[in-house]
């Protein structure tokens, strides 16, 4: 990894954390936008935003969270931008757009935030499958609308600014 893509990475960790802990109310609970997973859309750009993005998860998570998001919500931003880098050439619509990059920020955090983490160690003790599918779909929205809207549309200006272009991707 050369040095611009360290500074990348070490940035892009940097505003994520700085994102969620400066929205902390929108950036953590059942039901959630936290804005900084736009970033999860940014390995589509290089690997070098998979490191920077899952660091600033843990790093969020560790000064705003508890130990258990720590380790499951890592772990599925982990996911997330592994199966978004791999994803990154499918594009959607003569806009070409990152439509499939955006699905597995929704669906990993999903299914290990929501599904798991907040009804099995966040419930009142009452574990039940709708109660898991609620938490489920109040993350996923959440998601969609950071990843799935605001990420969408963030690699689309990337792609089509000079600036930003250069800035993110040489």
């Amino acid at each position: 990894m050369n040095t611009k893509r360290l500074v990348r990475c070490a940035l892009i960790a940097a505003v994520y954390t700085v994102l969620c802990l400066a929205l902390a109310p929108f950036s953590y609970g059942a039901v959630q936008v936290r804005l900084a997973e736009v970033l999860c859309l940014l390995p589509v750009f290089g690997p070098e935003y998979i490191v920077g993005v899952t660091l600033g998860c843990f790093l969020s998570n560790l000064l705003g969270s508890t130990i258990i998001d720590v380790v499951f919500g890592t772990l599925a931003t982990l996911l997330a931008c592994v199966v978004t880098y791999k994803l990154r050439n499918l594009r959607v619509g003569k806009a070409k757009l990152a439509i499939a990059a955006s699905i597995p920020p929704i669906l990993f955090n999903a299914v290990i935030v929501g599904a798991f983490v907040i009804t099995f160690f966040f419930s009142d003790g009452v574990v039940t499958l709708p109660i898991a599918l609620w938490n489920a779909v109040t993350v996923g929205i959440g998601e969609v609308i950071s990843c799935g809207i605001l990420g969408v549309a963030l690699v689309w200006l990337i792609e089509h600014n000079q600036a930003l272009h250069r800035l993110f991707c040489e």
